[in-house]
């Protein structure tokens, strides 16, 4: 029976860059978890890889014929943007183990569908001060900069993943993304390694 490794944490934790690590370890044999969204794409991104890219239409279809199995909306200042997990067969937990990232909100979801036993939570932990760096420093370097986006995504941040809400979750296991980010990788690969 396979699992589902779960990343998560707040904006700028380092996730995309811990998640990308992972996924380039062949030893780990992970396959993608790859969530669908309707906000728009951002340079660099790559439908089907990063996200599946679609609208408000498609999101409504995939919802009458009940495969969304997690859906968060975010009142951003360019609109809603919609996130989801879809139950569309490019999952095969029978066989694989996933990597997927995610939200507090989205990780419990999908733990109650899919079990507890088989949905891992990887809590990435990274010093405020920090984030907030490197979220400048993403944003800069897109073509049109959101920052008001990106400051409203820090503080829904702070909310999303209080301590309470973490234990809620039962999140007891961190991984701290402020050393070297090779240190959480090799953690991260080691439980992984070790759970297998």
């Amino acid at each position: 029976m396979g699992k589902l490794y779960y990343l998560m944490g707040k904006s700028a934790a380092g996730k995309n860059e811990i998640y990308e690590a992972l996924m380039n370890m062949p030893e780990l044999k992970l396959k993608p978890l790859v969530l669908y969204t309707t906000r728009p794409i951002r340079s660099g991104e790559t439908d089907g890889v990063d996200y599946y890219f679609t609208d408000e239409e498609g999101l409504q279809k995939l919802q009458s014929q009940g495969r969304v199995i997690e859906l968060r909306t975010y009142h951003t200042v360019h609109g809603d943007w919609n996130y989801f997990t879809v139950d569309d067969g490019h999952a095969d937990l029978d066989h694989q183990n996933y990597l997927g990232i995610g939200t507090l909100e989205s990780y419990i979801a999908i733990r109650n569908y899919l079990g507890s036993g088989r949905v891992i939570p990887l809590y990435i932990e990274t010093e405020d001060g920090v984030r907030l760096e490197r979220a400048l420093k993403r944003e800069r370097k897109q073509a049109h900069p959101e920052y008001e986006e990106m400051c409203r995504r820090f503080l829904a941040d702070q909310k999303d993943f209080s301590e309470e809400n973490l234990a809620h979750a039962g999140i007891t296991r961190r991984y701290s993304n402020e050393g070297p980010r090779e240190n959480c990788i090799r953690e991260i690969a080691d439980m992984i390694r070790q759970s297998e």
